[in-house]
């Protein structure tokens, strides 16, 4: 794509797909626009078997500063406003529930909704001088769509203190309360985060799909639903393919041979 793009894309020889967000002269907000940029990105991917493992990053001096709150105060019906959060929570729901594992590659600033896609996806890893915010509370509105993710990801405690502060924390206090895994350099970011993506394309896309799916699926059950339905996955999981052949290899102490499935 152009530079002039709302979302740039580039995948490299191991099937790892980048979506960068490029609105660098608003810090990537989360534009209407640019939203359903991300959006049409994921669907396009979701069934394509090159793409093993997605990033999204962003351009210029900072990940993502949240809501595009010039947008947001144009916004001129109650029904203009839901849509716009509908179709936040949309996307966000959409990396959750999407088939291939997503990191998140964060730099600079990840405050609001751009706080919240750092908590939405799979993994993320960050500079060591990024700044994480949920700083709506500052301009009176609370950060209520952000905390839904962030609250998955850190402690009820830590979560509250985000919102009712507003206060920015640094890289070395997400990492410790579960925000993020890991925190680098920067002139490390990108080949960190392409490590990271590259083992894990490595591995069977079929395992990666149910794995990711179960597992969010069963966070949100009683313990012993949980177990049931994991057993349950288990299963499924044993009788494909690529469980057979992982098994096989690790006995005959060789290398898997996956064919996804």
């Amino acid at each position: 794509m152009t530079d002039d793009a709302l979302l740039l894309s580039e995948q490299d020889e191991h099937g790892v797909r980048t979506l960068t967000l490029n609105r660098p002269k608003a810090y990537n907000a989360l534009s209407r626009p640019l939203m359903a940029a991300v959006s049409a990105a994921l669907a396009e991917v979701a069934g394509d078997a090159s793409v093993r493992v997605l990033v999204i990053a962003g351009s210029g001096n900072g990940f993502c500063a949240g809501h595009d709150l010039r947008e947001v105060r144009g916004l001129n019906s109650d029904d203009e406003r839901r849509g716009l959060l509908t179709q936040c929570s949309d996307m966000m729901q959409a990396i959750v529930a999407h088939p291939k594992p997503v990191i998140a590659q964060v730099h600079g600033v990840a405050s609001a909704a751009g706080c919240q896609l750092v908590a939405t996806c799979d993994l993320a890893i960050a500079t060591d001088d990024t700044r994480f915010a949920t700083p709506g509370v500052n301009i009176g509105l609370f950060c209520h769509t952000p905390l839904v993710a962030v609250g998955r990801n850190v402690s009820r405690k830590h979560a509250m203190e985000m919102a009712l502060t507003g206060e920015a924390m640094d890289a070395e206090t997400a990492h410790r309360f579960g925000l993020i895994n890991r925190a680098v350099p920067a002139d490390d970011l990108r080949q960190e985060t392409l490590a990271l993506a590259h083992q894990i394309a490595s591995k069977s896309s079929y395992t990666l799909r149910i794995g990711k799916q179960a597992l969010y699926r069963q966070l949100e059950m009683e313990l012993s639903e949980a177990y049931d339905f994991a057993s349950t996955v288990m299963l499924e999981n044993l009788l494909a393919h690529d469980a057979d052949e992982g098994i096989g290899a690790f006995v005959e102490k060789r290398q898997p041979e996956w064919r996804d499935r």
